[in-house]
């Protein structure tokens, strides 16, 4: 499972980043290979500066070794070792029309003290942060989910955009980071789903990916927008910095672990604004969005 994985999300990884390249217009991909003492490496793929893109990172790692006494105890084991593997990107457009978007699609194996495979899972998703509310944008990113899902069980999209809308979610701003979408973890073999079916759903929704994200950035990256809108946008970035520093499992793992810095790092845009006790003003485009996050909505009939 480990090596069809593995080709997956490298052959992945090249469709997307060639797909937003040719999105973008003029901007490349630069590759950047590296290496994991411990065991493994990646590659990784960042796009600055275009057209469209004001900065993104499309990038696939395999690591593996001595599982990090921190992680020992998250899972509750002793003396293991692990492999892993996965794609993460996150997109950051140059307009305040243009939706952020981060997806990752990963595959872990955990060993015993012989070397014996003892447990694995799949996890991952993907999920939108527009700056402007464009509901149909909502709904095609959402739809484009749903579908994935039920090609494979009709009550994974529900369950799923849940989870999401829990998990990226600024608790000490009362607001979710973003309009959600999928998110998904400990995808196991059961008695009645194997490790194929789930292999399945989550190549399905890798899959989805451009045709859920693409069509919204062709429509919107055309549009005019006011110093003040980019302002706006930046002062979002802000609350998506939170959410990473302060939240997101992933970051705050790479951080506790030794991980590869700039990696982990390359999720966060690279202009934010932060104002004290910001508020948009009653009745605007700003504070639409606002209040959409302050509650998740479903955006498709479940």
């Amino acid at each position: 499972m480990k090596e069809t994985f593995v080709q997956y999300i490298r052959n992945l990884q090249n469709t997307i980043t060639s797909t937003l390249e040719e999105l973008d217009g003029s901007a490349k991909f630069k590759e950047d290979l590296w290496e994991r003492p411990e065991g493994g490496g990646g590659r990784t793929r960042v796009i600055e500066n275009g057209t469209v893109f004001e900065k993104g990172g499309v990038n696939i790692s395999e690591v593996h070794g001595t599982l990090p006494e921190s992680m020992q105890a998250y899972l509750g084991v002793t003396e293991a070792s692990f492999f892993a593997c996965g794609l993460s990107l996150v997109i950051h457009p140059k307009s305040p029309m243009v939706p952020t978007v981060h997806a990752n699609w990963r595959y872990f194996e955990l060993y015993d003290a012989e070397g014996k495979k003892v447990d694995s899972w799949f996890g991952g998703g993907q999920d939108l942060t527009p700056y402007y509310l464009f509901e149909e944008d909502a709904t095609h990113f959402h739809q484009i989910c749903k579908n994935a899902c039920d090609a494979h069980d009709p009550s994974l999209y529900k369950e799923y955009k849940e989870k999401c809308d829990a998990y990226f979610y600024n608790s000490h701003r009362g607001e979710g980071r973003g309009i959600g979408g999928l998110f998904f973890d400990y995808l196991k073999a059961t008695e009645t789903t194997s490790m194929q079916d789930w292999y399945d759903f989550v190549t399905g929704v890798g899959n989805s990916f451009l045709e859920a994200y693409v069509p919204i950035v062709q429509k919107r990256k055309t549009l005019s927008y006011a110093k003040e809108q980019r302002d706006w946008q930046e002062i979002r970035r802000g609350r998506y910095v939170e959410f990473n520093l302060v939240h997101d499992k992933g970051t705050l793992f790479g951080l506790k672990t030794n991980g590869r810095i700039e990696s982990i790092l390359m999720s966060l845009p690279p202009h934010v604004q932060w104002h004290y006790d910001s508020h948009p003003e009653p009745g605007s485009e700003e504070e639409k969005l606002i209040e959409v996050l302050k509650s998740p909505k479903n955006w498709v009939n479940v």
